[in-house]
């Protein structure tokens, strides 16, 4: 499965000097990065690969990271359950677009 998720802190030590939130989004990239799951992270969301429990668990985990800095946690999550496919996807639902686009 994939998993698109996005991370949202509120209050608390969460906000940078600018008003950002970039220092405990960086908190939830890091367990991310930890997990040893495929994964891709853009400027709205992280996108991780594998099956739902260690999927699962690294949200809840990346979750708790971001909530040890913010008295309150938005999570917006997106999964696509595609049985069969359980590796490579991130890379593999990309060139089958790109196949149709000549690029």
């Amino acid at each position: 499965m994939i998993v698109a998720f996005s991370i949202s802190p509120s209050g608390g030590d969460a906000v940078d000097a600018d008003g950002g939130m970039s220092a405990a989004v960086a908190e939830a990239v890091r367990v991310v990065r930890a997990s040893g799951l495929p994964h891709q992270t853009t400027a709205m969301f992280t996108y991780l690969e594998g099956d739902w429990d260690e999927v699962m668990a690294v949200v809840k985990q990346a979750t708790d990271a971001v909530a040890a800095l913010a008295p309150r946690v938005g999570l917006v999550l997106k999964a696509d359950i595609r049985a069969g496919h359980t590796e490579g996807e991130l890379a593999g639902k990309v060139a089958r677009v790109r196949a149709h686009l000549d690029d």
